[in-house]
């Protein structure tokens, strides 16, 4: 008689279930700006409204252009002053609504989830608070600036184009139309203005504006005024001095003293810090701002950790 054999025969391999798939911290941080991105419309939404009302203005004011070239009586020379004139107040529209759009941002990446309570929900998730706040510096301090860089590029491209058809159309020469192309030259210090300067730069002021957004329970943009400044009028009380208001000052506005002039007509093209690349990146000051970002940061993710909805 045979005996029934007592071996368990394993299942074939098609019928194994998967180990679960691992997720990198990078694609979860990735996947957490995607987020941000969704959920925030204004990060590009406000740019593009921007450009859209700056170019129905400049549209207008190229109609008119070919007469006033004739009126002027410098041809060319009018024609290249009137571009740089108009490309630098662009990307200068856009960097204001570029700052807006991260100081209001950064007030409400924090503060809107508790106060809706989706926190509960991506607390659930298995993404670290260190992910979830990094993931919005990262949005204030790099992809913000990016967008508007490529945005300014799309619109310069544009208002270039639709010159050049209308003088063409109205007689003009190629080679007078030709000289707007020189106003592509200002894009590398564009870049650098951007993300050096509103970006990495400005790095300690959004860190300090998530930090607040951590912990406030409501107004945050007064919670996130009011220390600055009483703090600079404690010390011009008590010590008739203002260091901290210089500090900020110099914070603020460092890069928007000089102006870039243009080497062709001597006019003023655009905005651009004092200090060429490589004296920005040894500055002390840009390094101490880091190490103050990475602070308030560190003390934003315990703020997320340990709070709830409001």
């Amino acid at each position: 008689m045979n005996t029934q054999s007592n071996a368990v025969t394993s299942p074939p391999l098609e019928s194994r279930p998967e180990a679960p798939e691992v997720i990198s911290e990078t694609q979860r941080l990735y996947w957490a700006v995607r987020r941000e991105l969704w959920e925030n419309r204004s990060i590009y939404l406000a740019p593009l409204a921007a450009s859209a009302v700056f170019l129905l203005g400049f549209v207008v004011s190229t109609l008119h252009l070919p007469s006033r070239m004739r009126t002027s009586g410098q041809g060319g020379d009018y024609l290249r002053e009137f571009m740089l004139q108009s490309c630098g107040f662009a990307a200068l529209v856009l960097m204001g609504t570029m700052i807006i759009v991260a100081i209001f941002y950064c007030l409400d990446a924090l503060h809107s989830e508790r106060r809706d309570r989706s926190i509960l929900f991506w607390k659930s998730l298995p993404v670290s608070d260190l992910t979830t706040v990094l993931s919005k510096a990262l949005v204030a301090v790099v992809l913000l600036p990016l967008f508007v860089f490529a945005m300014t590029c799309a619109l310069w491209f544009v208002m270039v184009s639709f010159s050049s058809v209308v003088l063409l159309v109205r007689g003009t020469s190629v080679a007078t139309i030709s000289s707007q192309l020189s106003i592509f030259q200002l894009l590398p210090p564009l870049l650098y203005h951007l993300l050096g300067i509103h970006g990495f730069w400005y790095a300690p002021v959004y860190g300090w504006l998530l930090l607040v957004s951590s912990w406030a329970r409501r107004a945050p943009f007064l919670w996130a005024t009011l220390p600055p400044l009483a703090i600079g009028v404690v010390e011009k009380i008590a010590f008739n001095t203002s260091y901290f208001a210089g500090m900020l000052s110099h914070v603020l506005s460092v890069g928007m003293d000089d102006r870039m002039q243009s080497k062709a007509s001597g006019m003023s093209a655009i905005l651009i810090p004092r200090l060429g690349v490589g004296q920005f990146l040894a500055s002390p000051g840009l390094w101490v701002g880091l190490v103050v970002t990475a602070i308030f940061l560190a003390v934003a993710v315990r703020l997320r950790r340990s709070q709830g909805p409001i």
